[in-house]
Parts: C-alpha cells; sequence; structure tokens
C-alpha cells in the first residue's frame, strides 16, 4: 500500500467506525501512529512474527514496570526536553537552570522540612562517603526565594532507591526541603553512585540488540517549585563519572555538571557534626517567573506514592 490508501484504510477502521461520542485529540493520535505504524510495516517488510514479538515485549516491559525506564534509554524523554526547550524560546522565556529529565523513579510523600534536612538513615555511614549539598534558590535576576518547595531524591551506593528497592528504609535518600528566608537548602546525605539497567530487564534487552550499554553516571534529581515560578525539573551529574558525557538516558546537560569537593578540615567537620572526611557539593537554582499563555512545565503522569 502506499500512504494515501494508508490513511484510507486507517479512517474507515478508526473514524468511520463511531458510532458514540469522540474524544477528537485521541482519535487524530491515534489515527496518526497507526498511518505511521502501517507505512512503517510496508517500508521495513515487517513480518507478522516479528510484530507479535514487539507486541509481546511491551507486555513485558510494563508488567516489569520498565517502560519509564525505556523512554529514557531510548532517548524519548531527553527528545521531549529538547521540545520543551524549543517551545521556550519561541516564547521568549530565557535564562534559568536548565531542565532534563525526570526519569522513572520519583516517589511522592517525603519528609518535609525548612532549611535543613538529612536524607540518609544511617545504614551506609561507615560504607560510603557523607554528602552535604546546598545552595540558593533565586530567580533569573538574582533575587531569593523564601519557601521554594526542593525536592531531592537519589540512589544508595548500590545505585538502587528506596521504595522500589524494599531493602531500604522508606524514604531513605528522598527528602522534600522548603527554602529559609535567605533562600537556602541543605542536605545531609551520602554520595550517590552510578547504576545500570536492571542486566536481565526487558530495557537492557533492547539496549544489547542495540549495542548499547545501560550505565548512568552518580546523580542527583530534583523538582523545585515556589508560587509565581515555572517548575523546574532537573538533576546534577557529579564531575569525574566515567559515564559523565555518556549517559545512556541522555540527561547530562551544559550547567548540571557538579564537582564533589573533598572536604578533611577538622574544625569544619566539627561545624557540620561528622567525624570523618566528607565531599561537599554547591547548587544553586535559577527558577523562571511563571507566565500567561506559555507551555506549561507541570508534567502529568503516573508516579509511585508512599
Amino acid at each position: 500500500m502506499n500512504r494515501q490508501q494508508i490513511d484510507a484504510l486507517v479512517k474507515e477502521m478508526n473514524v468511520d467506525t463511531a458510532t458514540g461520542p469522540v474524544n477528537a485529540r485521541v482519535q487524530q493520535i491515534v489515527v496518526r501512529l497507526l498511518g505511521d505504524l502501517f507505512q512503517a510495516i510496508e517500508d521495513l517488510d515487517i513480518s507478522q512474527s516479528e510484530l507479535w514479538k514487539g507486541l509481546e515485549y511491551f507486555t513485558d516491559a510494563g508488567q516489569a514496570n520498565e517502560l519509564g525506564l525505556l523512554a529514557a534509554g531510548l532517548g524519548l524523554e531527553h527528545y521531549l526536553d529538547l521540545r520543551a526547550d524549543e517551545a521556550d524560546v519561541k516564547a521568549g522565556i530565557s535564562g534559568g537552570t536548565p531542565r532534563t529529565i525526570e526519569g522513572p523513579l520519583y516517589v511522592a510523600g517525603a519528609p518535609e522540612s525548612v532549611g535543613f534536612a538529612r536524607m540518609d538513615d544511617g545504614s551506609e555511614t561507615d560504607k560510603i562517603p557523607t554528602l552535604f549539598i546546598e545552595g540558593t534558590v533565586t530567580d533569573t535576576d538574582g533575587n531569593i526565594i523564601e519557601g521554594a518547595k526542593v525536592e531531592v531524591w537519589h540512589a544508595n551506593s548500590l545505585g538502587n532507591y528506596s521504595f522500589f528497592d524494599k531493602s531500604q528504609s522508606d524514604f531513605n535518600l528522598r527528602r522534600t526541603i522548603f527554602t529559609d528566608a535567605d533562600g537556602k537548602y541543605l542536605a545531609q546525605t551520602t554520595m550517590p553512585v552510578g547504576y545500570g539497567c536492571p542486566p536481565k530487564g526487558t530495557t537492557q534487552f533492547v539496549l544489547d540488540k542495540l549495542g548499547r550499554h545501560g550505565n548512568r553516571p552518580s546523580h542527583v534529581h530534583y523538582f523545585v517549585s515556589a508560587p509565581g515560578y515555572r517548575k523546574l525539573t532537573t538533576q546534577f551529574n557529579i564531575e569525574g563519572d566515567k559515564y559523565l558525557w555518556d549517559d545512556f538516558a541522555f540527561a547530562t546537560r551544559d550547567g548540571l555538571v557538579a564537582t564533589a569537593v573533598d572536604v578533611t578540615d577538622e574544625a569544619e567537620m566539627a561545624r557540620r557534626g561528622v567525624k570523618q572526611p566528607f565531599k561537599h557539593i554547591t547548587f544553586n537554582v535559577e527558577l523562571v517567573k511563571e507566565q500567561q499563555g506559555v507551555p506549561a512545565t507541570e508534567v502529568e503522569r503516573r508516579r509511585a506514592s508512599a
């Protein structure tokens, strides 16, 4: 079939058969995607066996809860960020901390505090260095934002996230910190490490077929929001990691690379209340003021909650 015949067939099956109320947007998307899929079947001569194996794969990936990981690994989530960047440019929005992917491992409901939070439960204190992350939240003119909501989450020393890793305590390495009167937040935690896709999982299965690795550099995730400002979804990746610019999820971006500084000064250790040398990262955030008639930054998607 040529494309004209394909489009006519898709319309006949999915538009002309309507007998009740139609969601025009859903119909528009389904018709377009089906037409593109049918065209790909023609162009690539996809066999029935290949098609059904593909459908079986998506069934398995859904059951394994890896579709969000697959979206990151194939670059779909990064592509959406690039489109959002371009939409901001067209709307005249500039400045602010760069966005990057959310990933599939956020959990709503983390404990809240003002100014400071200890994120770790102490179970890895002797296994991995303590890390202090601090920064200031401002607008693009440098004005501090008091009460900004800074949601932070990251992996443990094995590259695993609480809630999804049932061996960890509830909300380990997950906190919500509201900035203080000076617009500052401070988190005491442990050094995150990178992780790889489950080696026998559905995402790595596809990456293997593409000759790609499934590794991420060490990183820390953020949601930052405040009334009157555009919500920021971002993360920083840590300088020195071998996968810093080879992130399988394509999340590393200029402006989002943080340096972990070694601190060995005993007076500073005492001030921080720790007995061993620690690492320190400064990560400041600039939020852009909300405007009318511009693309929203709040993304509606299913997220875990505990």
